[in-house]
């Protein structure tokens, strides 16, 4: 986080935090990895840290091509204008921006760190939150590339995707974020300890379903796209579920 903080300096926006989102993720998860050597199970250990990394590159390198020639993030914008008159934008960026997600990716992560510590043999409920982070990936991957692939067409400027994943749920993505934290918790919620870590994935779905996640961006969404309220009268806002019927009145 520090040294996207010194590259945001450098480039005068801040976005390119989200792309050190998930590389911090993935630089916990490694860090864990050769620090619990000799303690944790080295089958836990491994695979913990694969799943970590794979979802952790996977959204950095996807977020950083997005991001690529943009403008600042409007969401730092208007949070570096709550900056104190007569200080530094900096240091406020510092500590609002950075050091606060550092925190976040520490406490997450928790789940994680724990995991490789377990001396215990993977069980089915390692594999059970395996195929739940699977599951995660799939709706952030796939929904990502839809929408991806949405935008990229001129024809769709101005409208709202209503296609493939985001049919069902309104930010598929999302949700997939949360199966994959849910499903890391499983990783340690074999033996019960791990239980002590479960305000880690609440917390994760929390910021993902109420916090900075989905409130966040349906505000601008409803400002700024013609068909979003149709669209969010007929669509899930976070499970996914079939679209709701139009009722005759």
């Amino acid at each position: 986080m520090l040294a996207a903080f010194a590259v945001g300096v450098r480039t005068g926006r801040h976005r390119g935090v989200d792309v050190a989102w998930g590389l911090a993720y993935a630089a916990v998860a490694l860090t864990g990895y050769g620090l619990s050597a000799g303690h944790g199970d080295d089958g836990r250990r491994l695979l913990v840290t694969l799943l970590v990394v794979v979802w952790g590159f996977r959204l950095s390198a996807h977020i950083g091509l997005r991001a690529r020639g943009a403008a600042e993030d409007p969401r730092y914008a208007r949070m570096l204008s709550r900056a104190p008159a007569g200080r530094p934008r900096t240091w406020f960026a510092l500590r609002t921006v950075y050091l606060l997600q550092a925190a976040i990716v520490w406490f997450v992560s928790l789940p994680v760190q724990a995991a490789q510590y377990l001396p215990d043999a993977l069980g089915p409920l390692a594999w059970a939150g395996t195929a739940l982070w699977a599951v995660g990936l799939f709706f952030e991957a796939v929904g990502d590339r839809q929408l991806t692939r949405f935008k990229a067409d001129p024809a769709h400027r101005g409208q709202v995707m209503d296609r493939g994943l985001w049919r069902y749920t309104r930010h598929p993505n999302y949700f997939g974020d949360a199966c994959v934290w849910w499903g890391l918790f499983l990783l340690v919620a074999q033996a019960p300890v791990g239980w002590a870590f479960v305000p880690s994935p609440v917390f994760m779905t929390y910021l993902l379903a109420f916090g900075s996640g989905k409130p966040m961006l349906e505000r601008q969404m409803g400002s700024t796209k013609p068909g979003w309220d149709a669209y969010a009268a007929r669509t899930s806002g976070f499970l996914p579920l079939p679209p709701r019927r139009r009722s005759r009145a």
